[in-house]
């Protein structure tokens, strides 16, 4: 595959499937600097695993699961959101979406979602994104009876903590 080609493929791919890439980076990052370095190693992955794609699954797909793997890793190589550092706000966030206020709902869930652990953020991110049972065996290498009961208690969770928050919205 010539490079002007991959490029094309990347480029297509990015500007088709940033939403989907910021939901899986939003989760595992937490503030701007290192949603921007999670950001670039995404892209990096993204680009290399192109001549790779064979086209049995959807586009979507393969790059939900190269957001996914490289997030954890990136992760668990990082630790930084452990640490519990300031926000360097230094440079302008290149995934935030142009134009649209930030729902304080959304917020309180990624708030939420980000204290699960790593296999329960992957699944609640794949059911917001409506992934079948089946699709999210396939991706997380879980059976589909385990993955509706640690959906079940999922939901669960949110249910209950969603109690106890007040939206003060229209």
């Amino acid at each position: 595959m010539k490079e002007s080609e991959q490029r094309k493929i990347f480029n297509e791919w990015l500007d088709g499937h940033r939403a989907l890439l910021f939901k899986v980076i939003r989760s595992y990052a937490f503030s701007t600097e290192d949603q921007n370095d999670l950001f670039q190693e995404v892209c990096i992955q993204m680009f290399r695993s192109i001549p790779n794609f064979k086209g049995s699954s959807a586009v979507s797909t393969w790059l939900y699961r190269i957001a996914l793997n490289t997030a954890i890793k990136w992760s668990t190589k990082e630790k930084k959101h452990i640490d519990g550092h300031q926000e360097v706000d230094k440079m302008g966030n290149v995934l935030v979406a142009k134009d649209e206020a930030e729902d304080e709902r959304v917020s309180w869930l990624y708030e939420v979602i980000k204290k699960f652990n790593e296999i329960d953020r992957s699944l609640t991110l794949l059911l917001l994104d409506g992934y079948s049972y089946k699709e999210m065996s396939d991706l997380m290498g879980i059976s589909e009876s385990n993955i509706g009961v640690k959906l079940h208690r999922i939901k669960k969770q949110l249910t209950e903590t969603s109690k106890s928050y007040e939206y003060d919205g229209v």
